[in-house]
């Protein structure tokens, strides 16, 4: 059986109030996003912004339950625009907070669609500064088995909580 590294949280993914920190730092900079190997448009729109509170049953038959933010994208070109800043990106987050209960730690996904094929989801990993811009890399969002992901973790923490690997035998 092969054994997948995908688990719920991917260790590149960021949380919304992880990203809004990120953006505050650089709110003057244009934000673009990148994904499957291209750079979202510059007139991109955010269409919508939910938040979702999730209760579920895995394939292990284990309640799970959790928080989503999801933003969608439009990446569509839009006359002579440029790509909005990160400050205004963190407005309309703002302004949504203003009337929807967005968790900061909630897992954050990305909904990005050219308006032509369907839309795609994607985690966001930590915003980088190149050049002018800042940009966010979008990687899409893998399914995954729950009960098989928490017996990876298990299996990694075990693995490092032994300081001294496997011992040696002692010769008389």
């Amino acid at each position: 059986m092969t054994l997948f590294r995908n688990t719920r949280h991917a260790p590149a993914d960021i949380t919304l109030a992880a990203l809004l920190e990120k953006l505050g730092e650089a709110a003057a900079m244009p934000l673009v996003f990148e994904y499957d190997g291209k750079t979202v448009r510059a007139g991109y729109h955010v269409t919508e912004v939910k938040a979702g509170q999730f209760s579920a049953l895995d394939c292990g038959a284990n309640p799970e339950a959790w928080s989503e933010i999801f933003v969608q994208l439009w990446d569509v070109d839009d006359g002579d625009r440029t790509h909005m800043t990160a400050g205004k990106f963190s407005a309309i987050v703002r302004k949504v907070s203003e009337h929807v209960a967005l968790d900061g730690s909630a897992k954050l996904t990305f909904e990005v669609s050219d308006g032509v094929k369907p839309m795609q989801l994607y985690c966001a990993e930590e915003p980088v500064e190149r050049g002018d811009s800042l940009v966010v890399h979008l990687a899409p969002r893998p399914s995954s088995c729950k009960p098989r992901d928490r017996w990876l973790a298990a299996q990694v923490a075990a693995s490092q909580s032994s300081c001294c690997g496997p011992t040696r035998p002692e010769f008389r």
